[in-house]
Parts: C-alpha cells; sequence; structure tokens
C-alpha cells in the first residue's frame, strides 16, 4: 500500500503542475456552473436536476483529457520503463495512477457542492437525492477514469489515448439514449450497458445493487486490462 499511495502522489503532483487539468477543470466548472445558474434563475427551478441530467454527457467529455497523460506520457518520455523497474510491481503502478485521478475527480466535484448549498437557500432540497446523485457521480467518473487509464496504456500519444478513451466512454453514455429505437431483442442489453442509464438510477435517490455492481465491475476490467497490458511490455 505504501508504493501505492507513493505513485498516487507523485501522479497528483504532476497533475498540479499540469495546465491541462486546470484548463479542463475550469471548463467544466463555467460549463456546469452556466447550466445550473441557467436553470435556477432563467427557469425559476431551484433544484439539481440540469446539472445531475447533463453530468453522464460532460464527465464523458473531459475525462479522456485528464486521464490520457497517466501512462501514455510516460512512454512518450521513456520513464514508463524506469517505473516499472522500480521495486513496484505493475499492479501498484496501476493503483496509483488511478487513485491520483480519483484525487483530481473528488477535488473538482467538490467544488460543485456550491450549487446544491445554494439551492438549499433558496428552497427545499431533497438532502437524500442530491446525497445519492454525488454518489452516483463519483461512481460513474471512477468509471471514466479507469477507462482512460486503461485507454493511456494502449498508445503512448496522448491524443490517441484520449480519442480511445471518448470512443469508449461515449459510446457507453449515447447507447443508453439509443434504447427506445433500438429492437427490443438488443434495448435490454444497451441499457444493462449504459453508464447514464445507471447514473439516472442512482440519482432518483435509489442506490440499487445492479448498479453499484455494474460500476465496479467496469472500474475492475479496465484496471485488469490496464495491468495486462504493462504486464505484456515485460515480454516485448
Amino acid at each position: 500500500m505504501q508504493n501505492v499511495l507513493a505513485v498516487a502522489r507523485r501522479e497528483f503532483n504532476s497533475y498540479i503542475n499540469s495546465p491541462i487539468a486546470y484548463i479542463v477543470v475550469t471548463v467544466y466548472f463555467i460549463t456546469a456552473g452556466w447550466l445550473f445558474f441557467t436553470e435556477l434563475f432563467l427557469e425559476n427551478q431551484a433544484d439539481m436536476r440540469a446539472f445531475f441530467g447533463l453530468a453522464p454527457l460532460l464527465f464523458s467529455l473531459i475525462m479522456p483529457f485528464l486521464t490520457m497523460r497517466l501512462l501514455a506520457e510516460e512512454r512518450a518520455q521513456g520513464t514508463l520503463e524506469l517505473l516499472l523497474s522500480m521495486p513496484v510491481t505493475d499492479w501498484e503502478v496501476v493503483l496509483g495512477k488511478y487513485l491520483a485521478s480519483l484525487g483530481l475527480i473528488g477535488l473538482l466535484i467538490g467544488l460543485t457542492v456550491a450549487f446544491p448549498v445554494t439551492v438549499a437557500a433558496l428552497g427545499p432540497l431533497d438532502k437524500g437525492a442530491t446525497l445519492a446523485a454525488y454518489v452516483g457521480m463519483l461512481s460513474m467518473c471512477g468509471t471514466y477514469a479507469a477507462i482512460g487509464l486503461m485507454a493511456s496504456a494502449f498508445s503512448r500519444n496522448q491524443i490517441i489515448a484520449a480519442l480511445i478513451a471518448f470512443a469508449i466512454g461515449f459510446g457507453l453514455f449515447i447507447v443508453g439514449q439509443l434504447v427506445q429505437v433500438l429492437p427490443p431483442s438488443i434495448a435490454p442489453l444497451a441499457n444493462a450497458l449504459s453508464i447514464h442509464s445507471r447514473f439516472q438510477n442512482i440519482a432518483r435517490g435509489v442506490i440499487d445493487t445492479r448498479d453499484v455492481v455494474y460500476y465496479a465491475s467496469m472500474i475492475g476490467t479496465c484496471l485488469l486490462v490496464t495491468q495486462a497490458t504493462l504486464e505484456s511490455r515485460r515480454w516485448r
């Protein structure tokens, strides 16, 4: 665990020193704030529906840019081999980098707590549903981060890594929007794979075991593939 935390601290410090992280966080916060305050003041709706409703789409767009450098940059600079030659296992590298991305996500989502506080000051706030929605958002972003880390292991080019992560993440988002037009034989599978549908279930205030298993399975699978990709490099 000590090695995992050491890798996580190293990676998080790299985030802090990276202008891309600041740019992405700023763009997200401005966009989310605009959506929230538009709903609040123009529509006279003191609730969080607009904010949480577009969260799956927004994070499918920004998470690839936050995760593209995790392993791709190491490969491009030739520091990945040095890192793997140190007394750390592949799993410790993967978990450390994943924890660093979760730390940044937690910081990003934590900044948005000002939104429900504003709603609570202006009108009644469904605290249970709001808390559940934040849990769902963290789970969803954790899944996007795992996908991004996996994509970053596939290529030394950060742009390609971002495109792969976007294709997978956006695909999991958009498949839920197509359920109504898909054939009945395929619709249940599409709904089961949809990251948007899972998030919406939790955002309603109901944390279902199936949704928890979905996110855990997606994260676990992506981290396993990432670890296997790193391990395969030892045999090249």
